[in-house]
């Protein structure tokens, strides 16, 4: 069998795929990556099929061997990655032989960054995933955080080229577009203003279940206690304290706080990848808007994926002829 050998490893490391589905009812939530078309490319480039687990870090890569030759790519955003020493980059894919080291070292300017290695992370998948979920210790490596030592099965992987991005993932800057409800009409017209007037400014309280922003309190008109009812991906709730708390991959399934408006799909991993202490501004956009968009989005994905360039053959390094 071959495996990842965990040599060093940031604080927040787990095994992730696309994530469960059909088990909310049971309590259980989806779980998977942060950013999904992040992750989705890191398969793409190595030759794995789109469910293929992989690794889905925070703020820092870790150091990493094999036991056989593999693929990998590091996506996500910007990052310092070496290869023996030598200087490799995100958004493409290398060769990783046994005897080399593989250095991935601190994310600059987002927060959730990707490991896939051909072949995929072959965790014994648990309620039909391979995705660790914290809160619960189910399914990943133990169901919990990777850690130095931990050796991670990698599957069979078929021939294929070392690839590359045409051009960057896009990531821009607009702000953050909602769909208002299910509870807005919990918040006087006032309030709502305020949600979508003033900047909120993500704190550093996050985590794959939720993360909290900073800003003006938004108060409910008649408090902050619901009859509990079910939650999505993107769930902006308010609890008493007035601090918006926007609920993420790890969520709890229900709850019973008044939830004034939903982050649509298509900006969450955006969301996401937005570092502590920066100011985020919302725009009210209809659900059909949401839908439409985030269409559009997976049709940019897939013509991304499609669009993959071969590095040349046997090249390890940076192609200039890519970039």
């Amino acid at each position: 069998m071959t495996f990842l050998n965990v040599q060093q490893i940031g604080p927040m490391a787990t095994v992730q795929d696309l994530g469960r589905r059909g088990l909310q009812h049971a309590g259980v939530s989806g779980s998977g990556p942060m950013d999904a078309p992040s992750f989705r490319i890191a398969n793409a480039l190595v030759g794995n099929e789109p469910s293929s687990a992989a690794l889905e870090f925070a703020g820092v890569g870790g150091s990493f061997t094999v036991s056989r030759p593999v693929r990998f790519a590091v996506t996500g955003g910007d990052v310092d990655i070496r290869l023996d020493g030598m200087k490799a980059y995100s958004w493409e894919s290398y060769d990783l032989l046994p005897g080399m080291t593989l250095s991935i070292g601190a994310l600059r300017d987002c927060v959730w960054g990707y490991l896939a290695i051909s072949g995929g992370v072959n965790v014994a998948p648990v309620l039909g995933s391979r995705s660790t979920h914290l809160g619960t210790g189910l399914g990943g490596h133990e169901g919990r955080r990777l850690q130095i030592g931990d050796r991670l099965p990698i599957g069979e992987a078929g021939a294929s080229a070392n690839l590359a991005l045409r051009q960057p993932w896009r990531r821009d800057a607009r702000p953050i577009q909602i769909v208002y409800g299910p509870q807005d009409d919990c918040f006087s017209a006032d309030v709502q203003e305020t949600l979508l007037g003033t900047l909120f400014t993500v704190s550093a309280r996050r985590d794959r279940m939720a993360q909290m922003l900073d800003g003006a309190p938004i108060r409910a008109a008649a408090g902050h206690d619901i009859v509990s009812d079910g939650t999505c991906p993107g769930s902006i709730q308010v609890p008493a304290s007035g601090r918006l708390l926007v609920l993420m991959a790890e969520r709890q399934t229900a709850g019973g706080y008044p939830k004034i408006a939903t982050v649509a799909s298509v900006d969450l991993p955006r969301l996401a990848q937005v570092v502590s202490g920066r100011a985020i501004r919302f725009a009210r956009i209809s659900q059909e808007q949401a839908e439409e968009r985030l269409i559009g989005e997976r049709q940019a994905l897939r013509d991304t994926l499609a669009n993959l360039v071969a590095k040349p053959r046997g090249d390890n390094q940076r192609g200039d002829t890519l970039h």
